[in-house]
């Protein structure tokens, strides 16, 4: 098999352009037989010491503080965007013009209409796209999907979805871009919600309507002080103040399009839980349960007609679920949050190879934006809302 190689511009160096790029170098580590041989070709970031240490941390060939010179470089074939959300549909539109391939974070688009321009633009372009839904690729994750698909756990007929994160507890944690509107769009609804609803559209199917609820915890928070740090940087008493523009916490009850019923919860301010993302779900023939917080773990309800398992098993990652041995070879050996990314820019990647629209893609990232704005909708109107359709043709 011939070695591909494809021409990569990654636009928004923070953390997690850092990250996407360490993804995109380890893959003919972790994949050595896909050939697929990624080429950093320029990054770019607004802070031009952070674009210059990028290029020397990763090895890009050139870089910039002007993000249209990735997309107008020749060699680039994909654009990864990794920027605030602000500045997604802009970079979207002019990379599908140019007929770059793209990956972008989540949430997509600041709101859910504009998701759904961002999702029409690429498709009227014809590129391939992906979305960082990387929690899905969860090794036991993938093997509970594979169950569930496979009718191992029967009907489905209960699921309770949460994301809780501390990242906001801090009342003096400063007023960076996540909290700004103008800038991020919605608060947890965009960022950690969308996350909760990918991963139970993936395991359970469409969501046919919802009853939810908002509220903004920390409605004041420190202005960022030049000097002091950024975006999670903490303020100090005295600090001078602005408005927390978008929500702390969102809640729902949902109804799905098979009959299953559940819950989502989603919060930045809540005091306890570092990062937790989980879900408990119930079948007619089983059950399951998983945390993000020891996500080589899985809960797995499977009595049988016999009930010689009747109580939950605990299920350790391991390599003979999906991707795992990529990384660990034996059991009870875990892996990590950028391994999950790797197996992301791997899967995009292979889909452009292989010309192949796979998922997530912008088309999974409008059924979630179509869920959050009937989420919208109904703590407007509180009362239960439609998921209706988003698509712009």
């Amino acid at each position: 098999m011939a070695k591909w190689k494809v021409g990569i511009g990654v636009i928004g160096m923070g953390w997690m352009g850092q990250v996407h790029t360490r993804s995109y170098r380890n893959i003919p580590m972790r994949f050595p037989d896909s050939e697929i041989t990624p080429h950093l070709v320029i990054c770019s970031d607004n802070v031009e010491a952070r674009a210059k240490q990028a290029q020397t941390m990763f090895g890009f060939e050139d870089t910039t503080t002007d993000w249209r010179r990735v997309i107008e470089h020749p060699d680039v074939e994909v654009i990864n965007i990794a920027t605030p959300n602000k500045l997604h549909l802009e970079i979207v539109e002019a990379a599908a013009a140019a007929g770059k391939h793209i990956l972008c974070e989540k949430p997509v688009g600041r709101t859910p209409d504009e998701t759904a321009a961002i999702e029409r633009l690429a498709r009227e372009a014809g590129v391939i796209t992906f979305v960082g839904f990387n929690y899905r690729w969860t090794p036991l994750i993938q093997h509970l999907h594979n169950l569930i698909q496979r009718g191992e756990l029967g009907d489905l007929t209960h699921y309770r979805g949460r994301f809780f994160s501390m990242y906001g507890s801090n009342p003096y944690g400063v007023l960076s871009w996540r909290f700004d509107f103008e800038t991020s769009g919605y608060g947890v609804l965009g960022d950690i919600m969308a996350h909760v609803v990918d991963m139970a559209l993936f395991l359970v199917g469409d969501i046919k309507r919802v009853a939810s609820t908002k509220h903004t915890f920390i409605t004041e928070r420190p202005l960022i002080v030049p000097g002091r740090g950024t975006h999670y940087a903490v303020g100090q008493l005295g600090d001078e103040t602005g408005t927390v523009t978008n929500e702390d916490y969102v809640g729902a009850m949902i109804e799905f399009s098979n009959g299953t019923r559940g819950t989502f919860e989603a919060s930045r301010t809540i005091y306890g839980p570092k990062n937790q993302f989980a879900f408990e779900l119930n079948g007619t023939k089983g059950a399951a349960m998983w945390d993000f917080e020891r996500m080589n773990e899985l809960q797995l309800y499977q009595p049988g007609d016999d009930n010689k398992h009747d109580g939950f098993m605990r299920l350790v990652g391991g390599e003979q679920y999906p991707y795992h041995g990529r990384f660990n070879p034996g059991e009870g050996s875990g892996i990590g949050y950028e391994d999950l990314k790797i197996i992301e820019a791997y899967e995009f990647l292979k889909s452009v190879k292989e010309k192949t629209q796979q998922s997530p893609g912008f088309s999974e990232a409008l059924a979630v934006a179509e869920v959050s704005a009937a989420m919208i909708r109904s703590w407007k109107s509180e009362r239960w809302e439609n998921v209706t359709p988003l698509r712009q043709e």
